[in-house]
Order: structure tokens, then sequence, then C-alpha cells
């Protein structure tokens, strides 16, 4: 790893990524990168007049050269972004229609995927996240922009960023935002470079008094940080929001891996917001989890369930590490302690390790960002939810891939070792004024149970369970190797499990979407509570994917067994012990949709009877629409 006086931007990283590029595929941008290079030098002059900022730092870290102050300011005039583009309209598919869901984040068309810079500002929440206009495959990668004013309906906005340099021609990929000392706001994010290059660049608003945000000018002097020595061209992606240190630097995090195998965060400082140092030592590296990228750090409280900002630190403080899992698509999070000194990041378990332990979602969620919501004392997690079936599906459809539900995150203070996700509390203004309720259910063992609501396509449903403790304590049977993943699915019958309910069904259940518990007793008479999600006989349609996913949640005495489920037509979010552990499950139902979509309890138990709760809300259409900007106020 680079040491903090290694140069990262060199002028020979720009000859040697010039060289790399394919003649054939780049012809024309080849000539344009040379003159590019050459008007370097005789620019700086011209852009520091033309964006007013200190100057900025030369390519080498060290030396007595005086840092800039945190200050810098940011301005220049741009043309006034097209109010048209903005994602487009599609035109109706009867066929797959049904697939699109009602009230969670999607484009009209298109492909989406990861969340970029949330954030709240002037009284909007804001969201950037990586479209594809051109088509519902990935490709083309563009900032989309909407604003909202609770994080449930939302207005889209003109895109943010385009590919249109040669530093990320290949796509304006993931990154964060920062909101500077002087209320400058900045992003930082990853441009693909014509040979796909990953290079970090620095893009701001060019009015950070706008409370839309509407326009946003690259820097002049992009990219900022090449891949530093021993990082591979493409290893090197996702810079997180800056927060500073107590020695007065900027702090950021980014992903990398290094001897092909060892996941990694490196962190550099900065007090111009241009320059960055990358520090000797790794924040954190676990050997054998591969690529890690959008990393993300955040403090949690230990005593209370606000939301904390990065500048909240104290005795009563746990930080999390976050990363998604290039090789394996999952988000593996790990609660520890982070020394503000030495910028070194310690697991409180080292067994369950950044990439080894825990995940955010054990479903189908990949590419999570979070933000601190000032306005709310919250912290909110978005990810995207990507599609199981094939490609040219998602062409058929028009539109490939939807976000979660943004989610509350705090620390459970009862176990102290894993996160609390719930869905923000916006979300209950979708649901209907009147709820179906169905209270004190007998569960026999082997019994299914029809809930009789109507439709049954956006529902959210709170449901809990009773078991008999004397019991649950009387089971001898063991089934100490039982897991979700590796299991036949809520077909396979234990002692303690499965209980649950099922979702998207039609009546004679050729479709169905169990979700349940499932207790497992060890030889000692300890048992463990596993939350699952059956999708393999979730569609009739053969080309999609169908696993069963799922994890162990915690369940102390005295709790009981709950669960909460949003089902939105081909996502189903569920969360286990008010969010200790959540499963997230794309399905595609042919039959079950619409009116023919049902919903069961079921307990395939065959050793204890179980009692169930239920609270079944309808849950109403979120909007999405275009902002109309010839009627806002300015």
């Amino acid at each position: 790893m680079a040491s903090s006086t290694t140069p990262l931007i060199l002028h020979e990283n720009r000859q040697e990524l010039t060289e790399r590029s394919p003649a054939s595929r780049r012809a024309k941008f080849l000539s344009g990168i040379l003159v590019l290079v050459l008007l370097i030098c005789g620019l700086v002059v011209v852009i520091n007049n033309q964006v007013q900022e200190p100057p900025v730092a030369n390519n080498h870290h060290g030396g007595d050269e005086p840092k800039p102050s945190p200050a810098t300011s940011f301005t220049a005039t741009v043309d006034v972004s097209d109010p048209n583009r903005v994602p487009g309209k599609l035109d109706s598919s009867a066929e797959v229609e049904w697939q699109r869901s009602a009230y969670h984040f999607q484009p009209d068309k298109n492909f989406i995927s990861d969340p970029d810079g949330p954030m709240y500002h002037m009284g909007w929440y804001h969201l950037f996240y990586q479209y594809n206009p051109e088509s519902a495959i990935w490709g083309n990668i563009t900032w989309g922009h909407s604003v909202s004013k609770d994080m449930i309906n939302w207005f889209h906005l003109p895109f943010a960023m385009v590919p249109d340099h040669w530093y990320d021609i290949e796509g304006v990929m993931t990154g964060s935002a920062t909101v500077l000392p002087n209320g400058q706001i900045i992003m930082l994010y990853t441009g693909n470079a014509y040979d796909l290059s990953q290079l970090q660049c620095l893009a701001y608003a060019v009015n950070s008094s706008d409370p839309l945000l509407l326009e946003w000018k690259k820097y002049e002097g992009n990219p900022i940080l090449f891949p530093p020595p021993g990082v591979g061209y493409k290893d090197f992606r996702d810079p997180s929001t800056l927060w500073l240190g107590p020695d007065g630097e900027y702090r950021m995090v980014m992903g990398s891996k290094h001897n092909e195998t060892i996941g990694c965060a490196l962190i550099y400082h900065t007090t111009n917001f241009t320059h960055f140092e990358l520090q000797e030592e790794v924040l954190h590296a676990v050997p054998h989890t591969g690529m890690w990228e959008c990393v993300d750090l955040y403090p949690v409280s230990t005593v209370h369930t606000n939301g904390l900002d990065m500048v909240d630190n104290g005795p009563n403080v746990k930080y999390v590490l976050k990363q998604s899992g290039d090789e394996d698509r999952h988000d593996w999070y790990a609660i520890g302690t982070y020394d503000v000194v030495s910028d070194k990041w310690y697991p409180d378990d080292p067994e369950n390790d950044v990439g080894i332990g825990l995940r955010y979602d054990f479903g189908k969620f990949y590419a999570s960002k979070t933000f601190y919501d000032q306005h709310k004392k919250r912290r909110v997690l978005w990810g995207y939810v990507g599609e199981t079936d094939p490609p040219k599906s998602d062409l058929k459809k028009g539109w490939a891939n939807i976000l979660n539900i943004p989610r509350s995150v705090v620390l459970d203070t009862k176990t102290k070792a894993n996160l609390i996700q719930w869905p923000i509390e916006e979300t209950e203004t979708l649901r209907s004024k009147k709820y179906d309720e169905f209270k004190d259910v007998e569960l026999r063992p082997g019994s299914l149970i029809p809930l009789e609501i109507g439709t049954a396509t956006q529902l959210d449903i709170v449901a809990t369970f009773e078991i008999d403790q004397n019991m649950l304590e009387s089971t001898l049977e063991a089934d100490v190797l039982f897991n979700c993943t590796t299991s036949e699915g809520s077909v396979a019958r234990g002692v303690l499990g499965p209980f649950g309910v099922v979702v998207l069904a039609d009546a004679d259940r050729i479709e169905q979407l169990p979700v349940y518990f499932y207790i497992a007793k060890d030889t000692d008479g300890t048992s463990r509570t596993y939350f699952c999600s059956d999708e393999t006989r979730s569609s009739t349609d053969l080309s999609v994917g169908k696993w069963v996913y799922g994890s162990s949640v915690p369940v102390f005495e005295g709790e009981k067994y709950n669960m909460r489920l949003l089902v939105d037509h081909s996502i189903v979010e569920g969360f286990a012990q008010n969010g200790r552990t959540v499963v997230t499950s794309r399905v595609y139902p042919t039959k079950a949709i619409y009116e023919a979509a049902k919903v069961f309890l079921f307990n395939n138990a065959t050793g204890i009877s179980v009692t169930a709760s239920v609270k079944i809300w309808k849950m109403g259409g979120a909007e999405l629409n275009p902002f109309p900007l010839s009627e806002w106020s300015w």
C-alpha cells in the first residue's frame, strides 16, 4: 500500500491511461485527450480565474507546501439544464405491467442501480441514482436525480451528470455528497474512463442555495485521484461522504482490494477537497473477502435510537463498517470501534468481521448507502434490489431494478451486536385507513388458513406468533444443521417449524411465497430461530431465479415471534423481530397477480401449535412524476 508521501496523481499516470485506450473504440477521443494534456498547464491560470478557489495543491504529497483553507468555494456559470432531460415515459406492456412496483422508487422505464449522494437540503430529500436513459440493461450510466418531501413520493428532475468527459465516458459511477463548511455542496464520484479505469472525480452544485440543486458542474481539474501504486485500475472506487477529524483534516474512505483476495477500505485526508493524501495504513482489511465497493462508515448509539452524524462520537458510540462484496453481490457489515486519531477500525467480534458475518439483507439487496437525515435525527439506508429474471425479460418489460423502501438504521440495544432496520415512518402514510385484523388464530401442525382480504398485491402486513413455552422446552429433537439457504424451504417439516405467512399466492397455491420462522434446537437444549423466504414455488416462469433466502434472528425470552412484510407486486421486504434480520425477495408470479393474489397463514411444524395475530393494510401507490419546473417559484 502506498505511503502518505507517494504521489497519487501523476502526469505519467495520464500518459499510461492514454496508451491503454483501444484505438478502435475511442479514436475520436484520443486527439481530444492529447490536446487536453497539452493544455492543462496553460489552463491553470484561466481555471483559477473562472473557479474562484484557493490554488489546488500540486501533484506530489508531502513537502512544505501550505495547506489551503477548508473554506473552498466553487462557482461557475453553466448552461441551464434542459428540463426535458428526465426519465421518460414507458409505453405500457400489458403482459408484464403487473410486475411493476406501486410504492417502491423506480423511474418509469429503463435500468437503474446504485443510489448515490442521498441528502436532505432546504426542505427536500435528494436522491441521485445510476440510470441508463437508453435501455433496460446496464450501460451509458448517468446520474438520475429526484426530490421528495417524504422519501415516498418523488419528483424527477433533470439528470445531474452524464458521461461526457474522457474520465467518465464509460459511466458516472457511485459517489457521495458532502456539505462543505461554507455551505457548498460537492459530489465525489467514480468515473469509468474509456478503458474502464476507475478514476475519482469531483462535481459541485452551481448554486447551493437552490433547494432543488438543479445544476451540477464537473470540476475542471478532474480526475482528482488515480489508482495508487499496487492497486488495480479497476479496483479503486466509490468515495464516501467526507467527515472532519480531530486534526482539522477531512477524511474519505474508498473500496479496494490487494493481493487479489484481501478486501480493504482505503482512507484519504484532505484540507481543500481537491487534493487528497492516501494514508499509509488502510482503515480495515479482511482476507478472502475480495473487492470491496460502496464502503460506508458511520456511528450508532449504544443507548438511544436516534441516528448519528459522523461528528457525534463519544463513550456511547459504536461504528458500523459496511462494504458491498463485488464477488458475492451482498452487503456486509460489522459493529466495531473507530480510532479517530489513527484512522483504524476494529471489529467487536472478529468472527463476524466485515464480509464474513452480518448482512444488511439476506435476500436481494446491494450497493447500499446511508445518510444522516438532520431533519428527523435519523440515519437512513438506501440500496437497490436487482432483478432475477433474464435480460431479455427486462427488455420486454422496458425497465429493470428498483430501490428498497428507505430504512432507518440503529444499533440493537439488546444485543449490542447487530443493527435494527425498519421502514421509515413515512411508509405508513400509504396505509389504508381501515385494516383487516385476525386475532388469536390457532395454527395446529400442518394447518393452512386463508385470510380473506380481497386484492393482495400491495400490502403492509404485521404478524405475531406465540408458542407454548413449555412445549418448546420439552421438545427433544435436535436440528443443528438447519440453514435457510440449504434447506428444502417451507415444505421441509421439523418439530418446531416452519410457520408464518404465505403471500403472492394463487388460490391453488401453484404459485406462492412463504415467509416464515423455523426454530432449530441444539443438542444442549438451546434453540436458534431462523427467518426465511422460500421463492422455490413463487412463479411458474422457469427462466427466473428462485432461492430460499434467510438467516438466524435473535429472539429473547418474553418476546413474541414477529414479522412485517411489505408486499408490492414483484418485491417482498421482510423484517423479523422488529428489524433484527431482513430478507428481500424478487418474485415474478404469473397467476398470483391483481385480484388472484391471496394471503395465507400456515404452520408446517410437526410438533407444536402456534397462535397468530395479524393486521393487514392495503397500500396505496407512491407518486413518481416529473417536477413541474414551469411552476416552480424561485
